[in-house]
């Protein structure tokens, strides 16, 4: 890990010779598409060099617009930025994930896609609805695809050049562990719920060991109850040092070894989520030793249905 002393520019190494990728990441899970390229040119010009995106959010073409007013404006080059979206759960079975990674792809408006994630580990009914219900309400699964099957033609989107990592996104320590036991191209990155709240100390040891990133959404909770933003620890250490709470929050986990992404549609909170520096030691010590609160706040990992993507269509 490369860290500087702000944070900011920190940058994690990628296994299987993919290089480096930057540990700050703004996320693009915004519902609006006009909403989404205003948040997304505003998060390039204030510095982020991390855009991560999917299939499911449903607008890769917003994002992708962005990204090409950003090139034209000067702000950024293709080299300087990471880039990453998901292969949703209806697109499980191996003929259908190129045609997916492709169809992302021209939406992004990218000849090449830095790290490609299987958005989750369940498998949905394939075809065109990215939420297949029965007479009941209830998700239509897969199964006649494993996930070591998709893995398998994940990998082959890494031979083809078309795609320079892959990854697991909503990933449990189980199921991690199946696919690496087996895998040809090892997971570059895995992208799971992960903030002062729910550390996941375990998945992170795992990871480090086998040379895999951990990217951490909801890094500031989504606002949810109970408020992380809140803690009594976090904004002691926030007083103290000057800093928001969101600023302590995201410099513990670059601090701690991950990456984090970060979401917001207002400039300044946008500013402010990139602005972070290290935090002391012993404000990295009270975070872990005196917050005991422990919540998940998305069920994400136990249907394959993520909480936080509105249900609009």
């Amino acid at each position: 890990m490369t860290m500087s002393r702000t944070l900011r520019d920190t940058r994690l190494p990628l296994n299987h010779g993919a290089g480096a990728m930057p540990a700050v990441g703004f996320g693009t899970l915004i519902p609006d598409p006009l909403a989404t390229r205003q948040a997304t040119r505003t998060a390039l010009e204030a510095g982020f060099r991390l855009l991560d995106g999917a299939e499911r959010y449903r607008n890769e073409a917003a994002v992708g617009e962005a990204i090409q007013d950003a090139f034209s404006a000067g702000i950024v080059q293709r080299e300087e930025l990471f880039v990453m979206t998901k292969l949703w759960n209806t697109n499980h079975r191996p003929e259908r994930v190129m045609p997916a990674f492709d169809a992302s792809r021209r939406r992004l408006q990218l000849d090449v896609i830095d790290c490609y994630l299987i958005h989750t580990p369940f498998a949905f009914q394939p075809g065109d609805e990215q939420d297949p219900r029965d007479e009941r309400g209830q998700v239509i699964y897969d199964p006649g695809v494993t996930l070591v099957e998709t893995w398998r033609a994940m990998e082959r989107l890494v031979d083809d050049g078309r795609c320079k990592a892959i990854g697991l996104s909503d990933i449990t320590l189980e199921k991690l562990r199946e696919i690496v036991a087996v895998a040809r191209i090892k997971p570059a990155l895995v992208q799971v719920e992960s903030h002062p709240y729910l550390p996941e100390w375990e998945l992170l040891e795992f990871c480090r060991q086998n040379g895999i990133v951990l990217q951490a959404f909801a890094a500031l909770g989504h606002a949810m109850k109970p408020n992380l933003l809140e803690d009594p620890v976090i904004t002691a250490i926030a007083r103290r040092l000057g800093k928001t709470p969101a600023q302590v929050a995201l410099a513990w986990a670059v601090q701690r070894g991950t990456a984090f992404l970060t979401t917001s549609t207002n400039p300044q909170r946008i500013r402010e989520n990139f602005d972070i520096s290290a935090l002391p030691e012993d404000a990295m010590q009270e975070m872990r030793d005196r917050i005991t609160t422990n919540v998940r706040f998305n069920s994400v990992v136990r249907t394959g249905v993520p909480g936080f993507i509105p249900g609009s269509r």
